[in-house]
């Protein structure tokens, strides 16, 4: 530790605001505690609890940083005590509950993934906040299986593009919407097996429709509000509602007796509060069963673009216009 500097950039507003409050600024390097990593951080994915954090919207759990980011690549130059799985020098990516906008973070061990071959770091870091959240959602919630059917809305965000991942992995089929007819393409280049424009209707009857009638097992959703019962109109008879965000609102109305008719699951859940065990045994599995998929070439990162840290303002800017199609990532040199 004592080769390293004492203090590091980072991103930590002051307070909540727009873009313009994301400026670099100067702070200790944290110490990993026991069970942790101290990471130099090569680059960090950008997502939309970002966006939600810097306006004020998604408080830290007890014990975050301040300092922005939920993911990050880079390699291990500290180990805690205890940590004996990893060692200095790895390249990993990790999952973090918050101070991925710096040069150093730290992480929990069990958190943390190894870099795929071949993939560079700004790629690495944009995995952990999307696969752990479609891991934990589609496999442990909803307990997809193979040859189902799911709907997911914002087909070509991070979630998105993962889910479709995640139904390839499965040979599941998918359905997703989008807000343009060019998004609706780049869906379907992906994997998508169906892409609706949300802005073209209902697209309740649409999913219908491609079902055959019977519905979809599956609905993803992020978007609440009035979503939610198209969602639940769009579920074959036992089918599961998973709520991962409520970009329209967390207020729903719920016809208890459709939901009784038609032997509904409805569910949800958040990942920044869960704990590191949990966390963990996610890491855990993925790395069993997704990470393979990415060293022999059958899953790959879908990075739009990159901007140094000293641009994150503009990073947000970018999600929050809704141009891009994957993920966005922050590098440091």
């Amino acid at each position: 530790m004592s080769s390293l500097p004492a203090t590091m950039r980072a991103i930590d507003p002051a307070s909540p605001g727009g873009p313009d409050v994301l400026v670099v600024v100067e702070r200790p390097v944290p110490q990993p505690g026991p069970g942790e990593v101290l990471i130099r951080v090569h680059a960090a994915g950008v997502n939309r609890p970002d966006i939600l954090q810097r306006m004020g919207l998604y408080p830290m759990p007890p014990g975050a940083p301040t300092i922005m980011g939920l993911e990050v690549a880079g390699e291990i130059v500290a180990l805690g005590e205890g940590v004996a799985t990893l060692s200095v020098g790895d390249p990993v990516c990790a999952l973090i509950a918050g101070g991925g906008y710096a040069d150093y973070a730290t992480a929990p061990a069990v958190q943390c993934l190894p870099v795929p071959p071949g993939m560079r770091f700004d790629e690495a870091a944009t995995l952990p906040e999307t696969w752990f959240t479609v891991w934990a959602n589609l496999n442990d919630l909803a307990g997809a299986r193979v040859g189902e059917t799911m709907l997911v809305h914002g087909g070509t965000s991070g979630i998105g593009v993962t889910a479709i991942d995640f139904a390839r992995s499965r040979d599941m089929q998918i359905i997703v919407t989008c807000g343009t007819d060019a998004k609706c393409q780049a869906a379907k280049a992906l994997g998508a097996t169906h892409a609706l424009n949300y802005r073209d209707g209902d697209f309740a009857p649409k999913v219908r429709e491609l079902t055959g009638g019977r519905g979809v097992d599956i609905v993803l959703d992020m978007v609440g509000g009035e979503y939610f019962p198209r969602n639940l109109a769009s579920l074959r008879d036992g089918g599961r509602h998973v709520s991962i965000a409520f970009q329209k609102g967390n207020r729903l109305e719920l016809d208890v007796g459709f939901l009784m008719r038609k032997r509904l699951h409805v569910t949800g859940s958040m990942l920044r509060p869960r704990s590191v065990a949990e966390k963990g045994a996610i890491a855990e599995a993925l790395e069993r069963e997704i990470w393979p998929l990415f060293t022999d070439g059958r899953l790959k990162a879908h990075l739009f673009r990159s901007y140094p840290l000293e641009q994150a303002d503009d990073a947000h800017r970018l999600m929050e216009s809704g141009g891009h199609v994957g993920k966005i990532a922050l590098t440091l040199a």
